[in-house]
């Protein structure tokens, strides 16, 4: 591994927090532009303006998708800004590229009734698969939990009665976050007295607890026993369905920002056009000057 790209790796796991998939996200993306680089003989951390703006350009004519092209670009400005810092380049071969155009995607959120059948469906899960399903998604819904927050919740996260429970989310932040009482009943059912753990879904793989992937699987597995469509439910959709709402029952920005974890008020800020959207329908639909617009019929 080039050694400027290790002393990268480095910083983010000891400065920040970076969690193992962030980094390895960050090697993959800048290993593939030292590729491009080597091929041109040019060495990572010699890189000029122009030949990054090509290998970008590259990426977007090889049919990339552009919110792939755009975390790509920010891996580069985050190592060579941290290059700059350290010395080892006057410059930041990054600060005149111009970020990929964005599609203003929507949340998938489901709908509550969806929300309520994927819960009982995964309740007839056989074996232990139901009440695990259960406890998972009833703690992915009620608290908008990242996946990798959920699998990673210690034993302790429910030991005492409250309200709360206090999660450490991207970088190592910590959030308080609501659990309901059914969600917290249904995660203490789990426990096993005679095989105490330190993790809330302990497994025997090499973390000690259930992984991201098995997380999936079971929520997909609960979709298709509720007759949904299982790319539409996913533990990200479940958080944002949480989102959605929370906001939809009056929440505000600024509360759903801190249950969220967010670091920047403009990433909760995607919400509000789920409910400009309702909203716009719900004009449509019900207001009589909505319905006034369209061209009347006149006998002929």
């Amino acid at each position: 591994m080039d050694r400027h790209l290790e002393a990268f790796l480095e910083m983010l796991a000891a400065e920040r927090g970076a969690a193992r998939n962030t980094l390895a996200a960050y090697e993959a993306d800048l290993t593939d532009l030292a590729g491009f680089l080597r091929r041109r003989e040019v060495r990572l951390a010699e890189a000029s303006p122009a030949l990054l703006r090509a290998y970008l350009g590259g990426l977007t004519d090889s049919g990339l998708a552009p919110r792939t092209a755009a975390r790509r670009l920010a891996a580069l400005r985050q190592f060579y800004r941290f290059l700059a810092r350290e010395g080892v380049r006057a410059d930041d071969p990054t600060e005149l590229l111009d970020s990929p155009r964005l599609p203003k995607a929507l949340p998938k959120a489901l709908r509550p009734a969806e929300v309520t059948a994927l819960l009982e469906a995964a309740a007839r899960l056989s074996g232990r698969r139901g009440p695990l399903a259960v406890a998972m998604l009833e703690l992915l819904y009620c608290s908008g939990l990242r996946a990798s927050e959920l699998v990673g919740l210690p034993a302790t996260a429910l030991a005492e009665e409250s309200p709360l429970i206090l999660v450490r989310g991207k970088g190592g932040k910590e959030r308080l976050v609501p659990v309901s009482g059914r969600a917290r009943a249904a995660a203490r059912a789990l426990q096993d007295p005679a095989k105490p753990s330190k993790w809330l879904f302990p497994s025997y793989g090499a973390s000690g607890h259930l992984t991201r992937q098995s997380l999936v699987t079971l929520v997909k597995e609960a979709a298709l026993a509720a007759g949904l469509d299982p790319a539409r439910v996913s533990p990200h959709v479940l958080r944002h369905s949480f989102a959605s709402h929370l906001l939809e029952g009056g929440a505000d920005l600024r509360a759903l920002q801190m249950l969220l974890g967010h670091a920047d008020i403009a990433t909760t800020q995607i919400y509000t056009r789920v409910m400009e959207e309702r909203l716009r329908q719900l004009v449509e639909a019900h207001h009589p000057l909505a319905a006034a617009a369209a061209p009347e019929e006149r006998p002929s």
